[in-house]
């Protein structure tokens, strides 16, 4: 690229190649916005360079004309007013909603619903609230092998959903000798108590009239025989495609009518457990159940390790970021590998539904959860490349990061309580996060129970009448209707706005803070009482609604991502279609486009948010004025921003990687691969840790990225309010610049060298 030939301002950098200015010079200046700088001794103007020539900064020639006395606070401005107040109104307003819906998840959800199935009277398995105490009785089953051979029947309409379930303590087992029952609730003429029956194992056949025994054995109950084996998946019983040889002789022997069997019986109950609504509830349940998981790994490990990371950037900036490059790929090789143990390409260690011991074999109901975690496992893979590439790449530019860093650590070595900021709003974040799942459950299981319209194909036994009866005998299911949708997508939107606005309040923070360490030349004494309450304190009094304002616009661009990802997943079906590859391509095309605007305008915000915590702008303005500066500026400090916020974005992956790692650990112990506590699957704690992670690294390494970004963007303001001469610069600054562009000066002599040598091999 072609350098500018013409001298340029005192304080430029001039290599061999000309003068070039170290940033577009603007002639307006306004002493009164930010108060009159102090008298400063810097660098001078450089020479051509060449190895003999001397030190860079072995002269002071930096005088201010304007200068104020020498005791000047930091030129942040004091006097504010407050902005975009309707924005914070409006957020606060949201957050009442937020509270409002929940609170209406609260009284009428039970998670239980996402996990454990409904009996023939429309409670939920394991619940004690409801007509019955159930509390130990969470495993479902269907004690009429035809109605759920029906089920499965293309030319019948009836549905597994009104097959008669009851709640029991474990999936019942025929016996070899004699004929074994599963009875309806005890009721009626049936004087038994819960604990009675479920200490009979179910059966009091032996107990009913002839007239209920002649029932029974034409399959309306009230006792159903025990003919199929059946093992517990996702708490619910999957009965064999046929009964035992034995148990059916013994059935016959007994006058019973026939009862059909085949693969149908077990398909349909795979069918019904790995529909996308029964996973995705699973999977939001896994949240619940994952409970430890999920504050061990997505709580204390991301606060811990990006507490430590920060101490370490104090003190070891070099080795730091090296082990940083080293544990990037580690980690992702780790996390891949288990994702690919877990999918069962590695190993037989792969996810399974059945719940306990004594399976054998991996029964397909879990099909879909080890799909996803192979998707997931290619994705990795890509990752994991991407990463090494990412790797080789950066080796060469690893000093420059390192003196960018060094930079920012200065600043926070002269403000130390920076590194302990973000706990506060990472417990705030902490806090959100619990109240939000813990919302999320009640609203998605807060549908309506209610009984299904079966058109009278189901008649049992009623012992509240005495009598068979295909009254009120279809099943129950759990209906969303359209309010509570909407609802559940308003506290999704509720989460991307909050977190994003909990992300901004903490970063506009910090760059307060910092931009107090440039304006005061990087010296301790000028900075004042505690810059980070101060600037804290200016954000929360005045710029709560800027941050309101950036927060949305994050906000909207990542639902419209999700609300795009669940249309692209309802259009799954017409995907496999011919021409369905169009839907893929577009949906991708979209994606792809909103996620590049999406870091546009978190790229804007950030540096709009540093603008506000120096001359407390609205929004838009400061903004427009931030863009402006890194426009002007952009071939100077863009690549050395870059390269600095390139590693420590790949710091915050090697944490929640990390978190990621530890949660996978974590779920692979015998807790939680069987038992009441057993996850269908560790995609979404793993996930769910990964992301919550993430976003608690991002607060802290916040804290090194908001330092640079603050010092380059607080050092355009200073070159551009004194003609391209920076009169604040902090000297480290000053030489990481000069070393950069002596680089680029380098690599350009060597570009044009390597193409004269080209250019007279030809001749």
């Amino acid at each position: 690229m072609g350098r500018n030939k013409s001298a340029g301002p005192k304080g430029a950098i001039v290599g061999s190649g000309g003068t070039t200015p170290l940033f577009g010079a603007s002639p307006v200046h306004n002493p009164s916005e930010y108060g009159s700088p102090k008298p400063y001794v810097g660098p001078p103007a450089y020479a051509p360079y060449s190895p003999s020539a001397p030190p860079l900064y072995s002269a002071p020639v930096y005088v201010d004309q304007e200068a104020g006395p020498l005791d000047q606070k930091p030129r942040i401005k004091q006097n504010r007013k407050c902005r975009d107040i309707l924005f914070l109104i409006l957020f606060l307003a949201y957050g009442i909603g937020i509270i409002i819906e929940s609170s209406y998840g609260f009284n009428k959800g039970d998670p239980r619903r996402l996990v454990y199935g409904l009996d023939y009277k429309g409670n939920t398995c394991g619940d004690n609230k409801g007509s019955l105490n159930l509390k130990d009785f969470d495993i479902r089953y269907w004690v009429n092998p035809n109605q759920v051979y029906k089920s499965g029947l293309t030319s019948d309409p009836f549905n597994l959903a009104d097959a008669r379930s009851i709640c029991l303590s474990d999936c019942p087992a025929p016996s070899a000798t004699n004929l074994t029952w599963v009875c309806d609730y005890p009721e009626g003429d049936v004087k038994l108590s819960m604990s009675e029956w479920a200490a009979r194992n179910y059966d009091y056949f032996s107990t009913l009239s002839p007239v209920q025994q002649a029932s029974s054995l034409n399959l309306t109950g009230p006792c159903y025989p025990v003919l199929f084996a059946s093992t517990n998946v996702f708490w619910s019983c999957q009965l064999d495609d046929s009964p035992s040889n034995t148990t059916l002789a013994l059935w016959q022997k007994a006058g019973g009518v026939q009862v059909n069997s085949g693969n149908v019986i077990v398909q349909v109950i795979q069918k019904a457990l790995t529909t996308p609504a029964a996973v995705i509830k699973r999977y939001i349940a896994d949240l619940g159940r994952a409970w430890p998981v999920l504050v061990v790994c997505g709580g204390i490990a991301p606060l811990v390790l990006s507490v430590l990371y920060l101490v370490l950037v104090r003190y070891f900036v070099g080795l730091l970021t090296w082990l940083t490059i080293i544990l990037l790929n580690v980690l992702t090789l780790l996390v891949t590998l288990f994702f690919y143990i877990k999918a069962g390409w590695i190993g037989k260690d792969v996810v399974t539904g059945v719940i306990g011991n004594g399976a054998d074999k991996v029964l397909s109901s879990s099909a879909s959860e080890a799909n996803h975690l192979k998707i997931v496992a290619v994705i990795m893979s890509v990752v994991f490349v991407v990463v090494v590439l990412i790797t080789l790449v950066l080796l060469k530019r690893l000093i420059i990061a390192v003196a960018v860093i060094k930079v920012s650590a200065k600043a926070i070595g002269a403000i130390p309580s920076l590194i302990f900021y973000p706990i506060v709003p990472f417990l705030f974040q902490s806090a959100f996060l619990i109240y939000w799942v813990a919302g999320l459950l009640y609203l998605v299981s807060a549908g309506d129970v209610s009984r299904n319209n079966c058109n009278n194909s189901c008649a049992a036994y009623d012992l509240t009448v005495g009598q068979v009866t295909d009254a009120n005998c279809c099943g129950y299911d759990l209906h969303h209707p359209k309010n509570l949708v909407w609802a559940i997508l308003y506290h999704i939107f509720g989460f991307f706005w909050t977190t994003q606005f909990i992300t901004a309040c903490c970063l506009t923070t910090i760059a307060g803070a910092v931009a107090a360490y440039y304006w005061a030349r990087g010296e301790s004494a000028n900075l004042g009482f505690l810059p980070v309450l101060s600037s804290a304190k200016r954000v929360f009094r005045y710029s709560l609604g800027s941050m309101a304002f950036g927060s949305l616009l994050v906000a909207i661009i990542e639902m419209i991502r999700f609300v795009l990802e669940m249309i692209r997943k309802k259009l799954k079906a017409l995907e496999a279609a011919p021409g369905g590859c169009f839907i893929t391509i577009c949906c991708c095309c979209a994606q792809c486009c909103l996620g590049c605007i999406e870091w546009t305008v978190k790229f804007i915000n950030r540096n709009a948010y540093i603008v506000i915590a120096i001359n407390g702008k609205g929004f838009c303005r400061a903004a427009a004025k931030a863009t402006g500066l890194i426009v002007n500026n952009v071939l100077r400090v863009a690549a050395v921003n870059i390269i600095g916020d390139m590693i420590l974005f790949l710091g915050k992956v090697v944490v929640s990687l990390a978190c990621a790692l530890f949660a996978f650990l974590m779920l692979d112990t015998h807790t939680y691969k069987s038992g009441h506590d057993k996850v269908s699957s560790p995609l979404f704690p793993v996930l769910f840790c990964w992301f919550v992670g993430y976003l608690a690294a991002g607060m802290f390494f916040g804290v090194v990225e908001m330092a640079i970004d603050t010092i380059l963007l607080s050092f355009c303001i200073d070159s551009e309010e004194h003609n391209g001469t920076p009169m604040f610069a902090p000297p480290l600054l000053m030489d990481t610049l000069t070393s950069h562009a002596k680089r680029v000066e380098a690599d350009e002599a060597a570009r044009a060298a390597k193409a004269a040598r080209k250019q007279q091999a030809k001749q």
